[in-house]
C-alpha cells in the first residue's frame, strides 16, 4: 500500500498531509486551531483562515507532515530552490534537518524533501528513516 498524502484547497493555497511523516507536536493544532482541529473530520479546515496565515502556520511544522503549494503554482519557489541546509539535534527526540534535500533509501529510491524533515534517532520509528514520535512513547534519552 502507497503512501498516504492528502490535500485540501481553499483554492488559492492546497495544503497537503502526510499522516506516517506527523510526530504530533500540535503545533498545527494549538498555533492556528480555525484551520487544524483533531476534533472535527476532517482535520483539516483550508477555508478557516487566510491563506498567509496558513502557509505561516504550515511552516512551523517540525516533521514537514505538513505542507502546501500555491495552486497557480505547483513548482518549486526560487528562494525555496536555494535554501540552506540546517541540521539540528533534538533533545531526547529526531533530528531536524531544514531546507530542501534528497533522502536515498535503502532500495535505491530517492525522495525529495522540503523545508523541514524529522530523521529517527531512537532507532523504534516504523517510518524509518524518518521520525513517527515513537521516542516519545519509549522515554527515548538522547
Amino acid at each position: 500500500m502507497g503512501e498516504i498524502k492528502k490535500e485540501y484547497s481553499n483554492g488559492e493555497v492546497t495544503i497537503t498531509w502526510e499522516p506516517k511523516k506527523c510526530i504530533h507536536s500540535a503545533k498545527c493544532v494549538n498555533g492556528l486551531p480555525s484551520v487544524f482541529n483533531a476534533e472535527k473530520k476532517p482535520w483539516i479546515d483550508p477555508m478557516g483562515a487566510g491563506t498567509d496565515h496558513i502557509v505561516a502556520q504550515i511552516q512551523t511544522c517540525p516533521s514537514g507532515a505538513l505542507g502546501y503549494y500555491f495552486e497557480n503554482k505547483k513548482e518549486e519557489h526560487e528562494e525555496d530552490k536555494k535554501s540552506e541546509q540546517i541540521v539540528e539535534v533534538v533533545s531526547n527526540g529526531p533530528l531536524m534537518v531544514y531546507g530542501n534535500l534528497q533522502v536515498k533509501l535503502p532500495d535505491g529510491e530517492v525522495k525529495k524533501q522540503f523545508k523541514v524533515t524529522a530523521f529517527c534517532r531512537c532507532g523504534s520509528s516504523s517510518n524509518k528513516p524518518y521520525c513517527d514520535g515513537t521516542h516519545k512513547k519509549i522515554s527515548f534519552q538522547g
